[in-house]
């Protein structure tokens, strides 16, 4: 269940530092959420599809380790993707 193309496309400007970065760790941060995102949703019709959620948690815990990198290395960035993502209260 990859993103689709013009989706992928609109998180990466959305997030981006720079007009050519892509793998900066806000963007890879918001891509996970965004499949983390599609693969809840998928769940609540699919509640049986364990290998997919073995990917949401490998997912979920490869976003964990990337926010920890960020928080260590640059809290304010850090903060500000929590509060554009909307991902901790």
């Amino acid at each position: 269940m990859a993103l689709a193309t013009d989706v992928k496309r609109q998180v990466i400007v959305g997030n981006q530092r720079g007009k050519a970065d892509t793998g900066s760790p806000e963007v890879q941060i918001a891509l996970l959420s965004e499949r983390i995102t599609q693969l809840t949703e998928h769940f609540k019709t699919h509640q049986k599809d364990h290998s997919s959620r073995k990917g949401l948690l490998t997912m979920v815990a490869k976003r964990r380790r990337m926010l920890r990198y960020l928080r260590d290395t640059d809290p304010d960035r850090y903060k500000s993707l929590l509060l554009k993502l909307g991902i901790r209260r």
